[in-house]
């Protein structure tokens, strides 16, 4: 699957990751958490929970270009609509697309009932990886993540355009040089009420956008 192709949703499920079949599927309720305090009792995991936590993550990773693909449906500014993410769906599948070091990535989930579930358990595998690196197995952890090394596109296939090209900025980086983190996301928020598919857009182009706008936004704020 291109990266170009790829949306938050629905989901886009990554070439050669095998299926987990919908009977073989476990209980996300291993992911609960005892409360600690007068009351007890336990805390059960949301898809918000999930998001954050795997966000987290991902920021420790240092990933950026992150696109998180799932079939839960999404607002204009890339959140569920309430109470969209802790519905059961027929595919509960979770995707992952980053860029680490230069190099894309893909992970995906779908052996818990829930779309939370499977979000959770990327989010413990990356931070077990990590764990390889704080105890001084830096090289591990790079080959670790070597695993995850998302397929290259096929020949012939459209390449990935500049973010300032889709976000219609000019292409002189001079033009540039002042542009801001704000000023970007002004742009992208203008550009995503027309395009997004709530609003007559399609899931490619709105894609195409989100990750412009996380791309400038990598770029910018590494600069500053």
């Amino acid at each position: 699957m291109k990266r170009e192709s790829v949306t938050a949703h629905p989901l886009c499920w990554p070439d050669g990751w095998t299926r987990t079949p919908a009977h073989a599927r476990q209980s996300d309720s291993i992911f609960s958490t005892r409360n600690h305090g007068m009351t007890g009792g336990w805390t059960s995991l949301t898809f918000d929970r999930a998001r954050r936590s795997l966000a987290e993550e991902l920021g420790r990773l240092k990933a950026v270009g992150v696109v998180l693909s799932s079939n839960v449906p999404l607002r204009i500014d890339g959140l569920p609509h309430g109470g969209s993410g802790d519905r059961r769906y027929d595919d509960p599948g979770i995707a992952v697309y980053f860029s680490y070091k230069g190099k894309p990535m893909v992970m995906a989930a779908d052996r818990y009932v829930s779309t939370a579930g499977n979000m959770r358990s990327l989010a413990l595998a990356i931070e077990a990886m990590r764990a390889l690196e704080r105890h001084g197995g830096g090289v591990m952890m790079e080959r670790a993540f070597a695993g995850f090394t998302a397929l290259p596109p096929p020949a012939g296939s459209t390449p990935k355009r500049p973010w300032w090209e889709v976000l219609k900025y000019s292409a002189d980086p001079a033009d540039r040089e002042f542009l801001s983190v704000p000023e970007v996301e002004a742009r992208w928020r203008l550009m995503a009420k027309k395009l997004h598919p709530d609003q007559g857009g399609s899931a490619e182009v709105m894609a195409e956008l989100n990750q412009a706008k996380e791309d400038a936004v990598a770029e910018l704020g590494a600069e500053s």
